[in-house]
């Protein structure tokens, strides 16, 4: 991996993680935000809850095709079973 992946993965990652803090302030999908309060209250803090549900955010995405839109439902599954992650397809 060169400096330019590197430097392409840090965006992507800053990039999901924005967009979760941006869910979570909106309340919108409602299953962020209950995510986020149970990770808290069973331990878990708060850099490590949003790479997680960026984790979640990013197999949603990695799983969109031409005829497949984005899957809200299993999204909020997925953020409703962490910590436990999605398997990869």
């Amino acid at each position: 991996m060169n400096e330019h992946d590197d430097s392409e993965e840090s965006f992507a990652e800053a990039t999901l993680v924005q967009a979760i803090e941006n869910q979570l302030d909106a309340g919108s999908p409602a299953a962020a935000k209950a995510t986020y309060n149970k990770l808290s209250l069973v331990g878990y803090e708060h850099e490590e809850i949003l790479e997680l549900m960026a984790l979640v955010l990013a197999h949603a995405i990695r799983n969109l095709t031409d005829d497949q839109p984005f899957d809200l439902d299993a999204y909020e599954q997925a953020l409703r079973a962490l910590p436990e992650l999605p398997e990869e397809n």
